[in-house]
């Protein structure tokens, strides 16, 4: 029967509203085209937005977006 201690802990995702999806790092992300690419923090902001500078790396871009339901107002 095996440990419960010798089992790899999994990975944490958080899924933020409005905003990027929090994972505990170190990642490897493989993008669309193939390419890989690699974070060493400790936590990584993917973008979920896809409005980053810095894509697949959140930049904080989604904060300038006008939220859909203020736009239908004016």
């Amino acid at each position: 029967m095996p440990n419960v201690d010798d089992e790899p802990s999994p990975t944490r995702v958080t899924l933020t509203r409005d905003g990027p999806i929090l994972i505990e790092g170190p990642v490897e992300v493989v993008l669309d085209d193939g390419r890989v690419v690699r974070s060493d923090r400790f936590v990584v902001a993917i973008c979920a937005c896809r409005r980053s500078r810095k894509y697949p790396w959140c930049d904080t871009s989604h904060r300038r977006r006008t939220p859909a339901s203020a736009a239908r107002k004016g």
